[in-house]
């Protein structure tokens, strides 16, 4: 089940463990991919004692639907109000989401079984807000200061190698 990140009693989080933040989309077929990656190597974060923590611009309905489909693992937070994405500056626009790169990287995950969510996709605040939005990884805690890697996607489709992320949340 998801958690909104904009909820009435907003308690700021003071991370007591390390946490891996993919912070991506829920419905595109590139935020699908990079979650599947990162839940492929949990057992590698659980054992390090680091939580695999996804956050998503949206409802708190497209969080839990994304959770149902893809039957991801970790954390999830719908982040309605970008906020999270606002404070750490992440790209967003059409010359960011429609490139020759991310293009290729579509048709790719495409081709490996990945499927876009074209119902959430066109929901209002998607279409309005959330469709351009780029994401990034980021290891942060123990502690509420503690960021100790973020990777901001430059592009849709721009992501690190899984062994530069597990590096920096579990070395």
């Amino acid at each position: 089940m998801a958690v909104s990140l904009s909820s009435p009693s907003r308690i700021t989080p003071i991370t007591l463990q390390p946490k891996l933040k993919a912070i991506r989309g829920l419905r595109c077929v590139l935020c699908r991919k990079r979650a599947a990656y990162l839940a492929a190597k949990k057992d590698v974060m659980d054992a390090s004692g680091v939580a695999l923590v996804l956050i998503g611009p949206g409802s708190i309905e497209q969080a839990n639907t994304f959770v149902e489909q893809t039957k991801f693992e970790g954390e999830v937070y719908a982040d309605p109000n970008h906020e999270s994405y606002e404070a750490l500056k992440f790209a967003s626009g059409v010359t960011v989401t429609f490139t020759p790169k991310a293009a290729l990287k579509i048709i790719e995950s495409y081709m490996e079984g990945y499927r876009q969510d074209w119902k959430l996709s066109f929901m209002k605040d998607t279409v309005e807000r959330g469709g351009w939005q780029q994401g990034g990884i980021l290891v942060a805690g123990p502690g509420k200061d503690n960021i100790s890697y973020i990777r901001k996607d430059k592009e849709a489709g721009d992501d690190p190698p899984v062994d530069e992320i597990l590096k920096a949340c579990c070395a």
